[in-house]
């Protein structure tokens, strides 16, 4: 064991376990959260699971069910080839009121990475008012913290909505195209669902999640000239993100559910 390890062993400390009367793995949890709130930094990596066992006077299996239930939580990461790492701040997912910006407008915290032509599911062709078999441009986003990725988005856009298109495009050059002639657009409105689901193989592949991980999933419609113009599905990581209501603007969620306004 390394230097580096006897000292996060030292900060961590020592309780008196066999005294308490809840599970172990339980009050072990709340302890090592404790101390993951104020001594260690985001992305410090925690000692191995052999010296934390030791240290803390209980079985592997128990510290496992405890270090599990801080991932749950969102607390931790498991990274392969590099450990159990602290996790970054919770990213706040807004359900309350709109904030009427198009894609890839203003302080946008998305980035674009790529763009296809393609048939949209059928849930999103009728959320589009669009033949099942028509094909709507796609343009592919993700969100990244901390360098990790929390967050993928499908953003279907009907050829209708940006007739003005250039058919002259490369794969570097449509989604700007496309996001560039959406803009052009005056935005009426949008709304916005929420709702619990598992990771698709492409979606938990980008995200760095297994199949079937729990995500939030948020499909945002987009209203001009009095029509559904563009439709989003934004698939967030349930460990990293949780739900904020009202005015969210600017809102950073911390892990110890002690939210700071930041200005705008």
């Amino acid at each position: 064991m390394g230097a580096a390890d006897i000292d996060c062993e030292d900060r961590v400390g020592t309780t008196q376990l066999e005294a308490v009367q809840e599970p172990k793995y339980w009050h072990l949890k709340t302890v090592l959260g404790d101390a993951l709130d104020s001594e260690f930094e985001v992305g410090e990596i925690l000692p191995n699971e052999r010296d934390l066992a030791a240290r803390f006077g209980v079985a592997r299996a128990t510290l496992r069910q405890a270090l599990e239930q801080l991932e749950l939580e969102g607390r931790l990461q498991r990274r392969r080839g590099v450990g159990t790492t602290v996790a970054p701040p919770r990213i706040g997912v807004s359900v309350g009121p709109s904030a009427n910006v198009w894609p890839g407008a203003g302080r946008d915290a998305w980035s674009t990475v790529g763009c296809a032509e393609a048939v949209p599911p059928a849930p999103l062709a009728a959320l589009l008012g669009v033949a099942r078999d028509e094909t709507v441009h796609t343009v592919r986003r993700e969100r990244v913290m901390q360098g990790q990725p929390v967050a993928t988005e499908l953003l279907y856009v009907p050829a209708a909505s940006v007739p003005d298109l250039s058919r002259m495009l490369t794969p570097a050059t449509h989604a700007p195209a496309v996001l560039a002639e959406l803009h052009r657009l005056e935005l009426e409105g949008e709304d916005r669902s929420v709702e619990l689901g598992s990771a698709r193989a492409e979606d938990a592949k980008q995200l760095d999640r297994l199949p079937g991980a729990p995500v939030l999933v948020v499909t945002t419609r987009y209203y001009a000239a009095g029509r559904v113009a563009a439709a989003s599905v934004a698939t967030y990581r349930a460990d990293t993100c949780r739900l904020t209501f009202g005015d969210s603007g600017g809102l950073e969620v911390l892990h110890n559910s002690a939210p700071e306004r930041r200005a705008s």
